[in-house]
């Protein structure tokens, strides 16, 4: 049985890395495939199947321990009195009896469908049962396990509670929360990764339909996560128009501006390494428009980075209504990101000052943005906030002026060709 349980988990841990090692190996546009169509056609025909391979199994290692499972578990505490009824419930129905139990609904208790839950302790079973602490394993069913981390990050409830309501010990609901976190964050990071050259195009598509501006791959913003104790702790991410998250950076304390936080983090060194957000550029205008994002005033102009145009009386009233149409297409488009905040911030264990250390709390970001974009694949954009005001923007006008003078008429061209293009399209 153990050595079932150590195979699962080692084929479900492998399968989620190797993938993410062969994204990374294995770009789709290089220069060689640009160069080299049919060359790009084939070497992603290959690629395909391997990927198919590694995500299968996943499906596999959870089989392997599901087909183990007679083996004895710690008992939930009984819900009544009738203890024939008791037995002839699944455990998955007794953590859903035991977790919603004065709560209104299975998705208040665990944010997520009863389905959506089961799929998920499917893909995460081989590793939420792996590495029980030495001394004292904990002998709890994956379903339990995953009940007890679900309920940490959709309520927020303090451990004791937890302890009290799942019937197990509150290091066991520390450990299980905990857990739960490591294990998203470590092997299901790349459902949080940027994404490859050939998603990007779907994502540039999209908001090229929505507001005529061509090759733009994502919106980006920054907000701020409190901590007991009045700490911050900074949480930068790009999404598209859907609000999915296509990159997310958190672990930065919250005293740093938008734009500082931005130059310390690898997606900034990708981008200006041409790693990412590397196609060939769109013509606007007669301007060559590589890809980019679009944020908000704290973020510096760049020409990979387009902000809101500053007021400048020095223009004609035409310029001056493109800008105006410009920066209010930019603010509409900040509203997926703004939305995709609003989200997590639904979590109720980031709803209030998160009771925990610095790297827990980065750990329960972490999860709790993997777990946003797994529930709007699986359930689609229904919990996803409405946008009801708040600016997350933190000014920093001297980096603006510092990347000027290295940037500032590239970038500048290539915003002015773009308010032109969608005041061409607004009138359309």
């Amino acid at each position: 049985m153990e050595s079932t349980k150590k195979l699962a988990a080692l084929l479900c841990s492998l399968a989620s890395q190797l993938l993410a090692l062969l994204l990374l190996l294995f770009p789709s546009s290089s220069p060689h495939e640009s160069a080299n169509p049919s060359a790009a056609s084939a070497a992603a025909s290959s690629f395909l199947p391997l990927i198919h391979h590694f995500l299968s199994s996943q499906e596999i290692a959870a089989f392997l321990t599901a087909s183990s499972r007679k083996r004895k578990r710690t008992q939930l505490p009984d819900i009544d009195s009738h203890p024939a009824r008791d037995r002839r419930v699944s455990e998955l129905d007794r953590v859903a009896a035991v977790g919603t139990r004065g709560v209104d609904s299975f998705r208040s208790a665990f944010k997520m469908s009863s389905s959506t839950f089961e799929w998920l302790c499917g893909l995460l079973e081989p590793l939420l049962e792996c590495r029980d602490p030495i001394d004292s394993p904990l002998n709890l069913s994956p379903e339990l396990r995953l009940g007890i981390g679900m309920f940490r990050l959709a309520t927020g409830s303090g451990y004791a509670e937890i302890a009290n309501r799942f019937g197990v010990t509150e290091s066991a609901a520390r450990f299980c929360s905990k857990q739960l976190s490591r294990v998203l964050c470590t092997n299901f990071r790349f459902w949080v990764g940027f994404p490859p050259p050939e998603e990007l195009n779907s994502v540039s598509k999209d908001f090229l339909s929505l507001t005529g501006l061509p090759n733009c791959c994502g919106v980006i913003a920054c907000t701020r996560f409190t901590l007991v104790g009045h700490e911050t702790l900074a949480v930068q991410l790009v999404v598209d128009s859907n609000s999915r998250i296509l990159s997310i950076v958190a672990g930065f304390r919250g005293d740093k501006s938008d734009s500082q936080i931005l130059k310390s983090t690898t997606l900034y060194k990708d981008i200006e390494e041409r790693k990412a957000l590397n196609s060939s550029p769109v013509i606007v205008e007669g301007v060559a428009v590589n890809q980019y994002l679009v944020g908000g005033r704290g973020y510096p102009l760049l020409p990979w980075l387009f902000v809101p145009f500053g007021d400048d009386e020095d223009e004609s009233f035409e310029s001056r209504r493109e800008k105006e149409m410009f920066n209010a297409t930019v603010d509409w488009m900040r509203v997926s990101a703004a939305r995709a905040i609003g989200s997590l911030r639904k979590w109720g264990v980031l709803s209030m000052p998160i009771g925990e250390d610095f790297k827990t709390a980065v750990g329960f970001v972490g999860a709790c943005s993997i777990l946003h974009n797994v529930l709007l694949m699986r359930e689609g954009g229904g919990d996803v906030d409405d946008f009801i005001g708040g600016d997350d923007d933190n000014g920093n006008g001297h980096l603006i002026e510092e990347h000027w003078d290295l940037f500032g008429k590239q970038a500048a061209d290539a915003r002015l060709a773009l308010a032109k293009r969608v005041a061409q399209f607004k009138k359309s």
